[in-house]
């Protein structure tokens, strides 16, 4: 797709582009949006448009407000989470490697460990 008005719920780019740009929502409350994983090839970026998103990258923790812009790094270990008291609203950059990763994640029959290794990624211990 090339033009999305809104993009809320739509990506904009194409599996063989270079990047897919997608709108979401993170419900209120602190629980993890993604395992804490590593993209071993891919880079991964957020900025957040409303609410407040926590992350993990590496060993630090950060809380990104509305304006912010986080970014993951290809081998960064990182896992993300509404860390705001109100619905968050975000856009999500990334490789249609890991755009593909979200889509097979989310299929009835998935098994997280072999669809984050079909990708190139792998979810770790979050100990």
């Amino acid at each position: 797709m090339s033009y999305a008005e809104p993009l809320s719920g739509r990506a904009l780019g194409i599996t063989s582009g270079d990047f897919v740009i997608v709108e979401w929502t993170a419900e209120l409350g602190a629980h993890w949006i993604a395992p804490l994983h590593v993209h071993h090839t891919d880079d991964e970026a957020w900025y957040v448009l409303e609410g407040e998103l926590g992350f993990r990258l590496g060993d630090e923790e950060i809380v990104a407000r509305a304006g912010s812009a986080v970014l993951a790094p290809r081998g960064t270990p990182h896992t993300y989470w509404n860390a705001g008291n109100t619905e968050a609203r975000y856009l999500l950059v990334m490789t249609p490697k890991i755009a593909s990763l979200i889509e097979a994640i989310h299929a009835p029959d998935a098994e997280p460990t072999a669809v984050f290794a079909a990708h190139d990624s792998e979810i770790l211990p979050s100990g």
